[in-house]
């Protein structure tokens, strides 16, 4: 089992899980224009509170995700509330390829900062996004490695304006980020620090 896999159980029960994608939905309905008629994919969705919160506003959701019991979580969740749009996969999108159908909105929170090879992700969103559709990307400014601590092999947060590159550089446009959640965290047995979230939206345009 991986780490995720050991969390899930519990992820539900951490309030600031809940209140970090209250604070991103509300940012992304704000800065959108999401219509119900609208398919979505949410990658690396861990137990679907994302999704959940925006199951309403949208016309259905494919919840991706590389946990076993992570996806387990979803599928009991969705099963509980009795929802149709919302459609749980394991998936892991950074080693297969995605022939399934494409989406007017791709979102992901706090997951690309584990991302190793960012190019190769970018590449796989461009092509699962509809042209005319919306990339948002939810994750950490850049921080000096205290989120995770010793060890972490992933990214240690990001620069908006280097990451808005980046996406450019795989045909995105119309990029913009801004802050949209703190994450209070305890580093040390005496030491807590605030880590900025940032909510970053970039447009899918037609294809050339």
């Amino acid at each position: 089992m991986n780490e995720f896999d050991l969390k899930a159980a519990g992820w539900d029960q951490n309030a600031m899980h809940w209140d970090r994608s209250v604070a991103i939905v509300k940012e992304l309905l704000k800065r959108m224009p999401v219509r119900k008629e609208m398919t979505a994919m949410e990658f690396g969705a861990g137990t679907g509170i994302t999704s959940f919160l925006l199951k309403d506003h949208l016309k259905e959701i494919t919840m991706l995700d590389s946990s076993a019991e992570m996806v387990k979580v979803m599928h009991d969740k969705v099963k509980v509330a009795n929802t149709l749009n919302l459609k749980p996969l394991l998936f892991d999108l950074e080693k297969e390829e995605w022939t399934g159908d494409r989406f007017d909105l791709l979102i992901t929170q706090m997951v690309l900062h584990h991302v190793i090879d960012l190019g190769n992700i970018f590449t796989k969103f461009y092509k699962i996004i509809n042209p005319g559709g919306y990339l948002a990307i939810a994750d950490l400014y850049s921080e000096d490695g205290s989120f995770h601590g010793e060890g972490f092999a992933g990214h240690k947060g990001f620069d908006i304006e280097t990451l808005a590159d980046r996406l450019r550089e795989h045909g995105f446009g119309n990029i913009s980020g801004r802050k949209c959640f703190a994450i209070n965290k305890k580093i040390t047995e005496t030491e807590s620090r605030q880590f900025d979230v940032f909510l970053l939206i970039a447009f899918r345009g037609p294809d050339s």
